[in-house]
């Protein structure tokens, strides 16, 4: 799955800063349930049927419905330039079927690192 180019975005009221992303194919729940190796998942059948949520703490968040060629993603704004290049990575690594998540576990760890070291000095 790539991401085509980002069709809106803007300065949340929270500080964070929101992409709309244009994918080259439709999400399924199988993307959401990859994503889940990354951090949390919740679906939210009251916002309606086959929306889901993802949420990497201090990282980012990605919201959107099952079916749709868009994604909203969420960026916390002091660590986003950090971050952005492995919201890029993380779709274009998706497979359907067995993923290998070793590189992406890499990066997650490198980038986990200097986000500590950018938020918190340690």
């Amino acid at each position: 799955m790539r991401i085509i180019r980002s069709i809106r975005h803007k300065v949340c009221a929270d500080g964070s800063f929101m992409k709309e992303f244009l994918l080259d194919t439709p999400v399924t729940k199988e993307f959401f349930t990859y994503l889940g190796n990354f951090g949390q998942i919740e679906a939210l059948p009251n916002v309606g049927e086959g929306f889901y949520k993802f949420e990497k703490p201090e990282w980012f968040s990605i919201k959107g419905f099952v079916g749709d060629t868009t994604l909203e993603v969420r960026f916390k704004k002091e660590v986003m330039d950090l971050t952005v290049d492995f919201v890029y990575f993380l779709f274009s690594s998706y497979r359907e079927g067995a993923v290998d998540l070793s590189a992406l576990r890499g990066r997650e760890q490198a980038i986990g690192e200097r986000i500590r070291k950018h938020l918190y000095g340690t």
